[in-house]
């Protein structure tokens, strides 16, 4: 337990000692994992989005009024029940205009002066959930044929394949960002090392000579580079954490995109990342220490006593 202590009062004297470079080392550690993290966020805000769009209705038929511009009575009815019948069509239904006036006044609450219209102006609508949602090109062509009784043909799907495809991107990006500035991270815990190495030469020349073995030398350096790495990683999380939570609530009143990923995410890729940062900032000091330490089968430049 004393030998215990002894190596970590060692790595807390380092780090004290180099404050401004093991800040220096930190703060990269915190960047890139902070950029990497929100990167994994974002993807996860347009994979729930893009699940969410995929199980609800993807085309809507917004139909024109009944007994206006040659629309016979029952057009609606006619309309809705052979659009059931088509193959690429797993669910649809009929949306009245007082539904469509309930739902505007639920997606614009608070918003005054967009609540004050005529609700008749609002048109119904036939709504479809598609089989497959690459089949809603065909669908909308076939809608937009019903001049008669269709008005216009929305559909979700082209947004939805978009955020899919912004999705892939974003992996790829996210993976190549947390590469990148992984080793940028791995390079300066290293050279952190090296630092506080010169700062000791003497010191551990020293322990050298009164027979300390490499891996009593080693562990302090070890222990301060993995303090480094688990404290960039932590305040990464924290920050991307509290980001997050944030931007969720100043998202609550947009109900047509949210901004908030779950709690268990955060906890699975948080405890990742601290792993990631503490393994991170040892293979930094391992590298920092290669240099000067003798190799443990005793081959190797020994520490140089002056530089």
């Amino acid at each position: 337990m004393s030998r215990v202590l002894f190596l970590l009062k060692e790595a807390m004297i380092s780090l004290r000692r180099n404050i401004l470079i093991v800040a220096g080392a930190i703060l990269a550690v915190f960047i890139s994992l902070a950029l990497a993290l929100g990167a994994l966020v974002v993807n996860e805000i347009l994979r729930l989005n893009t699940l969410a769009w995929q199980e609800g209705v993807h085309v809507i038929a917004f139909l024109n009024d009944e007994g206006e511009s040659g629309v016979p009575i029952g057009a609606h009815d006619a309309l809705l029940a052979e659009v059931q019948g088509w193959e690429e069509v797993q669910f649809a239904f009929y949306w009245d205009k007082t539904q469509a006036w309930e739902e505007y006044q639920e997606l614009f609450s608070g918003q005054e002066e967009l609540l004050d219209i005529d609700p008749t102006i609002l048109p119904a609508s036939v709504r479809i959930e598609l089989t497959n949602i690459e089949l809603h090109s065909s669908v909308r062509f076939r809608l937009e044929q019903q001049t008669g009784s269709v008005r216009q043909v929305a559909t979700a799907a082209e947004s939805i394949e978009q955020l899919q495809s912004l999705s892939s991107v974003l992996n790829v990006l996210g993976l190549g960002m947390a590469i990148v500035l992984g080793v940028a991270a791995v390079v300066l815990i290293a050279n952190t090392i090296r630092l506080a190495i010169y700062a000791r030469r003497d010191e551990v020349s020293i322990m050298k000579l009164v027979g300390a073995s490499n891996w009593f030398i080693r562990v302090p350096f070890l222990l301060e580079g993995m303090i480094e790495g688990l404290v960039g990683a932590a305040l990464a999380v924290f920050a991307v954490w509290l980001g997050t939570t944030n931007l969720a609530q100043a998202g609550q009143t947009f109900a047509l995109f949210r901004l908030d990923v779950s709690q268990e995410f955060f906890f699975r890729w948080g405890l990742l990342f601290l792993i990631f940062g503490a393994v991170a900032g040892v293979l930094g000091s391992m590298l920092g220490l290669s240099k000067y330490l003798r190799d443990a089968d005793g081959t190797g430049p020994d520490v140089p006593t002056g530089f």
